[in-house]
């Protein structure tokens, strides 16, 4: 089979504008809720990324009609939806398939799927989920590698708290509760971006949603839910990688279409490390920020936390930047083990990084990065290599770009346009 790798000639300076592309993460679950109603749901904005296309590859799976209407708006309609016919090897790649759950169980009173897979950030679990349903009483088996899910008659309490600040089990519940008629309480809920997107759309659809982006969400289903139209948010984490690209690199970049409440504390943090942006508001909650080049960067600490504080998804990127800043900084991810594994590649670059444990590490900057011959990593990792591609002197390659692909659309060609030195090439 063909591979592609990245070729990055480093050390230029970028300057231009990037404009964000949808929100994939939230993309998830507002394509998901479709399948809630048999009526037509119209959804704009997709991001053309890998794993929007293998989602949409299940749906068609499940007979699910699919129509582009536009390059990216689509038009879903489930009224004949089989789950019975679900592409069960593409449910075992695709992670985000989780939220199957919560939908084929509102709409069918049982599920039945192999456990999804996904990114190599460290072991991702679904017990949380299987948890959250119990406690409503949903019967939960594992048959023949596969958990079945089977609706209860009657709900056996309706509220609920979560294990932790789970996105997706936060997403799975609200979906099967906005077909209840029951008011269902969410505790320990997930508020982010997605649950906050997910939220606008089950509203649409005639559910009520009270406390979205708090850690307290509760959720009153209704007996028939309607299609909706839904112009889908911007990606903050697109926008938040290419703002720290920019700091990293020292370019004069604008980032247009920023989702300002979402990255409003990543902003404030940097700004605390010496960063300097110009802020344009564009209408609503969108923005565009112009990154200034600046040497004065030092970030002693950062950790990643539940909304509305700093991402784990951007922790990666944070870590290239510390490369490039003066003095030691901890990087600190609690959540996942694996995350921090894209620090190997940069150390072969030449970073000087300390392993406390899986979780931290300390990084010692200013450090010159030279290219290097690079392995896989995960999605939010080899973000952060052609980051450091295109900070390091000589020739990087990336093999593997096909987890790069699953979130960031046409990477090479955006940075391109903002002068970087980068190519795809088949091997």
């Amino acid at each position: 089979m063909e591979k592609e790798i990245f070729v990055i000639q480093g050390g230029k300076k970028l300057k231009g504008e990037i404009g964000v592309s949808g929100a994939k993460n939230a993309a998830f679950p507002v394509l998901i809720a479709a399948l809630l109603t048999d009526e037509d749901c119209v959804i704009d904005n997709v991001p053309l990324i890998e794993d929007v296309m293998r989602l949409l590859e299940i749906f068609k799976s499940m007979q699910v009609k699919i129509d582009w209407l536009g390059e990216r708006k689509v038009k879903i309609n489930a009224k004949n939806i089989n789950p019975s016919k679900i592409n069960d090897k593409l449910v075992l790649k695709f992670r985000g398939s989780v939220l199957l759950y919560g939908a084929l169980l509102a709409r069918f009173g049982k599920v039945n799927l192999p456990q999804p897979g996904g990114c190599i950030i460290g072991a991702r679990p679904i017990d949380t989920h299987l948890d959250a349903f119990s406690q409503l009483g949903v019967k939960v088996e594992e048959k023949r590698n596969k958990i079945v899910l089977t609706a209860p008659k009657q709900i056996k309490d309706n509220v609920i708290t979560l294990d932790e600040f789970s996105v997706t089990a936060t997403a799975n519940l609200m979906l099967y509760a906005s077909s209840l008629s029951e008011q269902i309480t969410i505790k320990v809920a997930d508020g982010d971006y997605q649950n906050q997107e997910l939220a606008k759309v089950l509203k649409k659809m005639g559910a009520n949603i009270i406390g979205s982006g708090q850690h307290i969400v509760k959720v009153r289903g209704a007996k028939k839910l309607w299609g909706f139209k839904h112009f889908l948010m911007y990606d903050p984490i697109e926008a938040g990688t290419f703002i720290i690209m920019a700091l990293a690199t020292k370019s004069d970049i604008v980032v247009k279409n920023v989702e300002y409440s979402f990255l409003e504390y990543v902003l404030k943090k940097l700004e605390d490390c010496g960063a300097k942006f110009e802020i344009t508001k564009k209408g609503g909650d969108r923005v565009d920020v112009r990154v200034i080049p600046t040497d004065n960067i030092k970030i002693r600490k950062m950790q990643s936390l539940p909304y509305p504080g700093f991402p784990s998804d951007l922790l990666s990127v944070l870590g290239v930047l510390a490369t490039q800043t003066k003095g030691v900084t901890l990087i600190h991810d609690p959540l996942f083990e694996s995350r921090l594994k894209y620090m190997e590649g940069l150390t072969k670059m030449g970073a000087d990084i300390f392993f406390s444990d899986p979780h931290r590490a300390t990084i010692n900057g200013i450090t010159k990065l030279y290219g290097a011959d690079l392995g896989s990593f995960d999605l939010r990792g080899g973000a952060a290599i052609i980051i450091a591609g295109l900070i390091a002197k000589g020739k990087t390659t990336i093999s593997d770009i096909y987890q790069v692909d699953r979130g960031y659309e046409k990477i090479e060609e955006r940075l391109s346009a903002l002068g970087a030195d980068i190519k795809r090439i088949k091997k």
